[in-house]
């Protein structure tokens, strides 16, 4: 096995995340949302590297806002100002619910 050129390391989280270093940020040209690689050998090594673009968009979500958007440009006096009552009624639904957008997701296997 080749000598690494560079060699570092980070701290698992208790949600089991960890924050890739700088240093391997620059090497591998990582951005943010970019895709991360990992490659086992013989349950002891790791191989990190930058992962491959994909353009996988999910076909029922891209298929409905394509018929939103035609919808609304061939009939524009459908397009109605959503009613208040409405508003305040679906906020009393959920307005209350605890919303944490960086939290960690939690494992499948509950």
């Amino acid at each position: 096995m080749n000598m690494p050129i560079l060699e570092t390391e980070s701290t698992l989280s208790d949600s089991y995340q960890t924050t890739i270093p700088e240093s391997v940020r620059k090497a591998l040209k990582l951005g943010k949302q970019d895709k991360i690689h990992y490659s086992i050998y013989n349950d002891e090594y790791v191989l990190l590297s930058k992962g491959q673009e994909s353009n996988t968009e999910d076909p029922v979500l891209s298929n409905f806002l394509n018929f939103l958007s035609q919808d609304m440009l061939d009939h524009p006096d459908r397009i109605q100002v959503l009613d208040i009552a409405l508003v305040n009624h679906l906020h009393s639904l959920v307005g209350n619910v605890p919303l944490e957008l960086n939290a960690p997701l939690q494992d499948d296997e509950t």
